[in-house]
């Protein structure tokens, strides 16, 4: 059984989730990355995905998170998300709000290197929405 450690999850609106955890696994910007205690330190931003925390229990939590950083330390990991939406509170009109504001980002892209950024933020929002579709009712 792993060892756990501190994690909290911020939006700009509240402390979504302060907890010790066993792990968390991240949609960091080059790929998904997993977090155990004694990871080393680093930062990454990350990109719209799903955030997995293995609580001490064993339940994995799902929560979308629409980007922002990730930052672990030797205290632990703090992820501060532009926006998180636990998987459970993911209506569809939630979702079709994403969706929308993704797709309004890649319609008002005034450069290609804008609207290529635009268009990867749209696929991965997509791709997390179908994760989570598609885990039903184990969320």
């Amino acid at each position: 059984m792993a060892e756990a450690f501190k994690f909290e999850l911020v939006s700009p609106a509240r402390l979504v989730l302060s907890e010790v955890v066993d792990q968390v696994v991240v949609p960091g910007a080059e790929g998904y990355f997993t977090v155990l205690k004694g990871h080393a330190p680093f930062m990454s931003t990350i990109r719209p995905g799903v955030l997995q925390v293995t609580s001490q229990s064993g339940k994995v939590a799902k929560i979308f998170v629409a980007g922002g950083f990730a930052d672990v330390s030797p205290a632990g990991l703090t992820v501060l998300a532009e926006q998180a939406i636990a998987a459970e509170e993911l209506s569809a009109e939630v979702i079709a709000k994403q969706v929308a504001d993704a797709e309004a980002g890649v319609a008002s892209a005034k450069s290609d290197e804008a609207k290529r950024v635009a268009q990867e933020k749209l696929d991965h929002v997509k791709e997390a929405i179908a994760e989570i579709s598609a885990t039903g009712d184990d969320r």
